[in-house]
């Protein structure tokens, strides 16, 4: 009801409603007009061990055990049995959420073909689960703790998933909050749709409305190395828990040679993991400077779009002293090499990852905090290098000249990195799977092929002894039909006694044999069928052709401007294929059905062919076209025909000339009489 009145909104005009008090909500809040409404999330708590298939494995476990007592079944020692128990126990699950009376659960040919039963109601399955029930909880009290809220902050809830559907965690979940939970969403669909959209943004192939999605680091992830001359360990946060993703950051030490950093996640009891280390990282080839000071190493660690964390790349700054000449002819160079790129995604993703670099923490190393990077050294000699040639120009000459000072560059140095993760496999056990992979996909479509082979022998046993009582019987004798019908049950025991796991190619050779019988059967059937169809429209065809040819005989108007030698041949060729129709007609009639035939309809189709390709260009000739006269152009007027001016003149032959200009002819005989009234 709106104003009074009964409306029908779609969900887009909800969600747009909704979006709009959000807004407004937003807009009174901070006092400011808000021109983008983003929905944040401030904080995520779950617990991986508690979901809606540990409710079903508390009933498994209950009627395996019932069960074993009353029937003497051990449910676990078969898969099969267990799955369909499994199956059986989510029905029940399902079923109680609305149902508080006893239910029953019953399968049949359950194991050694023996039916089994039992019941529950609602009472004795949350007496079951009050374990999983008292977990509930614990991500609650996690979730406030991490947004700093408090219950009574916290205005709506709204639950969704499967298990959810349980009474028994609504209450729950409305007591903790102490107010009645909302169930809007579809409890089943609402992950895979938000899935769904998620697809469609990442993937080229669709395109949707622009969404703003930031991923978060789940777990923290710290770094921990050693430091060159102390025994004492660094330690560094480089992701927060819920940190924005995918995300860079650039880290600096100082180091004379390699060393190794491990990554792991800072909280080891709040991952759902057995081994909270993710993987050790080796830079190599590090030295120190010429003059024995440490080199500056920066890091690159990321985590990607897949919530992946990697040290993407390590490179050193090394100071190189150049001469004048070789510095400007690198710095021509350099400038060259540092042309935008022609991608510019890959540009917008470094500039992205420097500026993430550069609101990065400073990490102390060999307890030394590392400072900003230093301006560029080449700027610094270029700024340096014009008012040094100012300066020259104005030496005097009788001053000694100066000592020239060494050109430094800083060259930045890739460093290979030797990553040795905890979860990867190595790439000979990785190979061998793959090459194992590859095998049994091969096998697979071998399997494939015999079993389509055995298929078809199975299906051509069936389909032709139906058939042979049906449709196909009279085109075969009696003595080959007895024959064949054996033939083919023999085949057919073979299949299910010797030939029940045998090659491919023994499956081939069976149809093969089955088919050298079988198939001139079926050719006798479609040949009957088609045959009669193929003289049908031949015969009129050749009606066609021939009474074309009566009416040119007996001098028709439509064919009068065909050449009689061309007409000729429309009758030589009627009555040719008229002649041989008559003779296999004739020849067919005294053959049999389980007989092969003395003609094919395709031998007949190509008759048609023949008889249309001879006589269909004579018979379409268009009559010629009869020219009208031309018309000719008069010096001083339209085109007049000259039968015309012709006729005229002789209609004006011995007229009186016409006057002009009042002229008079005095000496004329003739004179005009005129009648007066």
């Amino acid at each position: 009801m709106y104003m009074g009145e009964e409306h029908l909104f779609s969900v887009e005009q909800i969600t747009a409603m909704l979006l709009t008090k959000l807004k407004e909500t937003a807009e009174n809040s901070l006092k400011k007009p808000v021109t983008d409404c983003v929905i944040s999330v401030l904080g995520t708590a779950f617990d991986p061990f508690l979901g809606g298939k540990n409710f079903d494995e508390k009933l498994v476990e209950h009627f395996c055990a019932e069960f074993k007592t009353k029937y003497k079944l051990d449910a676990k020692s078969k898969i099969r049995a267990l799955l369909r128990l499994y199956q059986e126990c989510e029905k029940l699950k399902k079923l109680m959420s609305s149902n508080s009376t006893d239910l029953p659960l019953n399968i049949e040919c359950f194991m050694n073909d023996k039916d089994v039963s039992g019941k529950m109601n609602r009472s004795q399955f949350e007496e079951l689960c009050a374990e999983l029930l008292q977990k509930i909880e614990v991500p609650l009290y996690s979730l406030l703790e991490q947004t700093h809220l408090k219950v009574e902050d916290v205005s709506a809830v709204e639950i969704v998933g499967g298990a959810t559907r349980i009474p028994a965690v609504k209450e729950r979940i409305a007591k903790f909050f102490g107010k009645d939970i909302s169930t809007t969403l579809n409890a089943d669909e609402a992950v895979a749709r938000g899935c769904a959209l998620q697809c469609a943004i990442l993937s080229p192939a669709f395109k949707v409305r622009e969404f703003s999605v930031t991923d978060a680091v789940p777990f923290p992830i710290s770094l921990i190395w050693n430091h060159d001359s102390e025994d004492t360990e660094g330690v560094h946060e480089v992701f927060s828990r819920n940190h924005a993703a995918p995300f860079s950051k650039v880290l600096t030490f100082l180091r004379r040679g390699p060393f190794e950093l491990e990554a792991f996640y800072s909280d080891p009891q709040g991952v759902p993991y057995p081994e909270a280390k993710i993987g050790r990282f080796v830079v190599q080839n590090v030295s120190a400077q010429k003059d024995g000071e440490k080199s500056r190493v920066k890091v690159k660690v990321r985590v990607n779009t897949h919530g992946i964390f990697t040290i993407s790349t390590a490179s050193m700054v090394e100071k190189v002293p150049t001469e004048e000449n070789e510095m400007s002819s690198e710095a021509d160079m350099e400038c060259l090499n540092q042309r935008p790129p022609e991608n510019p995604d890959t540009d917008k993703n470094v500039q992205q990852d420097n500026s993430e670099a550069g609101t990065q923490p400073q990490v102390q190393t060999d307890a030394q905090q590392t400072s900003q990077s230093p301006p560029s050294p080449e700027l610094t000699s270029e700024e340096n290098k014009i008012p040094d040639a100012d300066k020259a120009n104005e030496k005097k000459v009788d001053q000694p000249p100066e000592a020239k000072k060494p050109k430094i560059k800083v060259v930045n140095v890739e460093l290979p990195i030797e990553a040795n993760l905890v979860w990867q496999l190595g790439k000979d056990l990785l190979n061998m799977y793959i090459e194992t992979e590859g095998k049994m996909i091969m096998q697979d479509k071998l399997e494939k092929e015999r079993n389509d082979a055995k298929n078809a022998v199975e299906e051509y046993v069936y389909e032709f002894r139906d058939k042979l009582c049906g449709p196909y019987e009279k085109f075969i004798c009696e003595q080959d039909h007895q024959n064949f019908l054996r033939l083919l049950t023999e085949t057919e025991d073979w299949l299910y006694e010797e030939g029940e796991d045998q090659a491919k190619q023994a499956y081939v050779d069976k149809l093969e044999e089955l088919m050298k019988i079988g198939t001139p059967v079926k050719v006798r059937f479609q040949e009957a069928e088609e045959r009669p169809k193929m003289f049908e429209e031949l015969g009129q065809r050749l009606q066609h052709y021939a009474k074309i040819a009566a009416d040119f005989r007996n001098k028709d108007e439509k064919y009068n401007h065909i050449d009689e030698s061309e007409m000729k041949k429309v009758e030589k060729s009627v009555n040719e294929v008229m002649e041989w129709m008559n003779n296999v007609m004739n020849a067919q009639a005294k053959k049999s059905l389980d007989q092969d035939p003395v003609v094919r309809a395709q031998e007949i189709k190509t008759k048609i062919k023949e008889l249309n390709n001879t006589c269909e260009p004579v018979v379409t000739q268009p009559k010629p076209k009869i020219e009208s006269p031309k018309l000719e152009r008069t010096p001083n007027g339209p085109n007049i025909d000259k039968k015309e001016e012709d006729l005229e003149d002789k209609n004006n032959f011995g007229a009186e000339p016409p006057h002009q200009n009042g002229e008079c002819y005095p000496n004329e005989k003739n004179s005009v009489n005129m009648d007066l009234d």
